[in-house]
């Protein structure tokens, strides 16, 4: 199983996504636990304060540096409390694999590649930011890693968090109906086709019933039967 802690300031954004579908029913077979977490539960003062003007003025807010290391620090605290209550075996708690991920516009692009990588953990962190941006000792001293999800800038970290999540749970055995699925699939690297551009595989065309719908019809090969014809014309097909 792997848990992903979200850290947020609109824990309510998760809702609905979280509890629809693939996702819903890989939290309810104990695959995947995910936890949303309000960052201000972490802040001291009576406002719940979470944000400050950025030291040598400039325009919007930024995320303050002190709530973020607690929420952070409280979290791998409960996944070693919650390890030991299971276990006396102080090496099982040391080994626990857990990985910080900020979110943030200048991070590394997150690819399929990724997804494989952090599937691997036992436990992801996700800090997501808002307004202008967050303290920069966030990504020196507690993230271990900063992400993106593309060339472009959003609101908030809460939907890159919802991408990460998806991306990831979907490799996880069990969550998925069948495990072919992600075999042969887009972006995956496979033993079947030549990678050229990029090492990425773009899936070859589908189609299903029915076979002619207002003169746009199914390729022929398709219907024909003769799976070595339909290998090779997927093959041609894929975009590599």
């Amino acid at each position: 199983m792997i848990k992903f802690d979200i850290i947020t300031i609109f824990p309510k954004i998760f809702d609905s996504y979280f509890s629809e579908s693939i996702l819903m029913r890989a939290q309810k077979k104990g695959l995947i636990e995910i936890g949303v977490r309000d960052l201000r539960q972490w802040t001291s003062d009576r406002h719940k304060k979470v944000d400050d003007s950025p030291y040598g003025g400039g325009p919007g807010m930024i995320f303050k540096v002190e709530p973020i290391y607690k929420a952070v620090l409280a979290l791998k605290k409960s996944e070693i409390r919650s390890k030991k209550s299971e276990t006396n075996s102080k090496l099982q708690v040391k080994n626990k694999k857990s990985r910080i991920i900020l979110f943030s516009a200048k991070g590394k692009l997150f690819t399929q590649a990724d997804a494989k990588r952090l599937a691997k953990y036992d436990q992801l962190i996700m800090i997501c930011g808002r307004y202008e941006g967050v303290d920069e000792r966030v990504a020196g001293h507690i993230a271990d890693e900063e992400i993106s999800v593309g060339n472009f800038v959003l609101t908030g970290g809460e939907i890159p968090a919802m991408i990460v999540v998806d991306a990831v749970s979907r490799l996880i055995p069990g969550v998925l109906g069948k495990k072919e699925s992600i075999v042969e699939e887009s972006f995956s690297q496979t033993k079947n086709y030549k990678l050229k551009t990029n090492n990425y595989y773009l899936e070859y065309p589908q189609y299903t019933r029915p076979e002619n719908f207002r003169g746009w019809k199914v390729p022929e090969v398709l219907l024909s039967g003769n799976h070595a014809k339909i290998k090779k014309w997927r093959e041609k097909t894929s975009k590599n």
